[in-house]
């Protein structure tokens, strides 16, 4: 179902989203994307550099976050521009249940061209893991 612009408003919310994160999906990513980096796999490793454990790929925790743009617009090609700021790992315990990544959404602008700003809250464990999360989009 397609989003039209003359719908949407300054503060229009988009459904929220929690996204379940296993260590068996950051070895999946591994694999997709390339980055083997032992810090999202390996305990140890992770706990040696100083980080609380096993964490999650930068780029994994930002792609689901723009999940809830894309199933919002129903198209992903929609998205013209994304960016956020890392502000914190999201730690992935291997127990079973992993983490999870909680994502809120609303339309900050109304742009030229039938765009608009979707600014996204995006937390883990109660914790904010990505700032100045922002997308444009081009609805209908």
């Amino acid at each position: 179902m397609a989003v039209s612009f003359d719908e949407v408003e300054v503060g229009t919310e988009l459904p929220a989203q929690s996204f379940p994160v296993t260590r068996a999906m950051l070895v999946q990513y591994a694999g997709a994307s390339g980055d083997f980096n032992p810090i999202h796999w390996n305990e140890r490793v992770a706990q040696e550099v100083g980080l609380p454990g096993v964490i999650a790929h930068g780029m994994f925790t930002m792609a689901e976050a723009i999940r809830v743009v894309t199933d919002w617009t129903g198209d992903p090609g929609s998205v013209v521009e994304y960016g956020v700021r890392f502000t914190r790992p999201v730690p992935v315990p291997d127990d079973g249940q992993g983490a999870v990544i909680e994502v809120t959404g609303k339309v900050g602008a109304l742009l030229e061209d039938r765009r608009v700003r979707v600014d996204l809250v995006v937390t883990s464990g109660g914790q904010k893991v990505l700032g100045m999360s922002r997308a444009v989009v081009r609805l209908g």
